[in-house]
C-alpha cells in the first residue's frame, strides 16, 4: 500500500517563537528530491606564552543553516522531478507572470517588516524536518523566457539559517555550567570573584583560576584581558 504523500509547508511567522503567522503557507508542487543542512561548531584560537600551537576553545554550536532549491513556474509545463532534481514551487496558480510570483514570495519570507522592525521568521515542514529560521540568501537563475524576454521560469537557490527563542537557547546550551571551559573578556565594571561565582556557583575557586590565566593577582585586571574559565573538579 502506497503511503500517503506530504507535501512541504512553508509558513511566515513574524515573531521568534513561532505563534503569530504571517499569511497562508506554501505547499510545494513537487517535494524536493534532496537539502543540505550545514552544522558548524564556533570556536576561537588562543595561544599560550612561549607556544607556538594555538589552542581550540569552544565558543558554542552554531546555528543549523539549511538550502533548498525552488523553481518558479509560469510556462504550464510540470517538468518532471527526475529531470530537474529540486523541489518545484507554484504557490500563485493565479497569475502566469513569476516576477509577481518571487516578489511575494520575497516580500513574506525575505523582506524587512515594518511592523516587527525585521524579516520573518520561517518554519519549513516536511516529513521528519521540522525546521525554523530565517532567509538569509537568495540566488535566482532565469531559464525560460518568452519571445520578448518575459521570464517564465526560475530556479531560486534558497539559504535559511536556524532561529530559536532566547529564553529556550538558553536552556538548551545551559552555557554557565562548569562542565566546560569558558572564555571571556574581562570589563571595567566586572569583579574578579563575582565572576567565579556566576560560572562556578563558589567563589573559592579563584586562585584556581588566577594560575590558569598565568595571573600574579586579581584586583587589578586590566580591562579587556581575555579569561579563561576551565572546568574544575570538585
Amino acid at each position: 500500500m502506497i503511503g500517503k504523500l506530504d507535501k512541504m509547508l512553508l509558513q511566515a511567522y513574524t515573531d521568534e517563537a513561532f505563534e503569530n503567522k504571517k499569511g497562508d503557507p506554501f505547499t510545494v508542487l513537487i517535494n524536493p528530491e534532496s537539502y543540505t543542512i550545514k552544522y558548524r561548531i564556533n570556536q576561537s584560537e588562543s595561544r599560550g606564552q612561549g607556544t607556538s600551537h594555538p589552542r581550540l576553545v569552544f565558543n558554542n554550536i552554531a546555528e543549523q543553516d539549511i538550502h533548498f532549491d525552488f523553481v518558479f513556474d509560469s510556462s504550464g509545463v510540470v517538468v518532471k522531478p527526475a529531470f530537474l532534481k529540486i523541489g518545484i514551487i507554484n504557490p500563485f496558480a493565479e497569475t502566469d507572470n513569476i516576477i509577481e510570483q518571487i516578489e511575494i514570495f520575497k516580500k513574506l519570507m525575505f523582506y524587512y517588516q515594518s511592523e516587527t522592525h525585521r524579516p520573518n521568521f520561517v518554519a519549513l515542514k516536511w516529513g521528519t524536518l521540522l525546521f525554523k529560521g530565517q532567509m538569509i540568501s537568495m540566488d535566482i537563475d532565469y531559464k525560460l523566457f518568452k519571445p520578448d524576454g518575459t521570464p517564465i521560469r526560475a530556479i531560486a537557490r534558497v539559504d535559511f539559517k536556524g532561529s530559536i527563542e532566547e529564553d529556550l537557547r538558553v536552556a538548551k546550551e545551559n552555557s554557565l555550567s562548569p562542565d566546560i571551559t569558558h572564555e571571556r573578556l574581562f570589563s571595567a565594571n566586572d569583579r574578579f570573584d563575582l565572576v567565579i561565582n556566576k560560572i562556578y556557583q563558589n567563589t573559592t575557586y579563584y586562585m584556581d583560576v588566577a594560575k590558569a590565566n598565568g595571573l600574579t593577582g586579581f584586583r587589578n585586571i586590566v580591562p579587556g584581558t581575555k579569561l579563561f574559565f576551565p572546568p574544575i573538579e570538585k
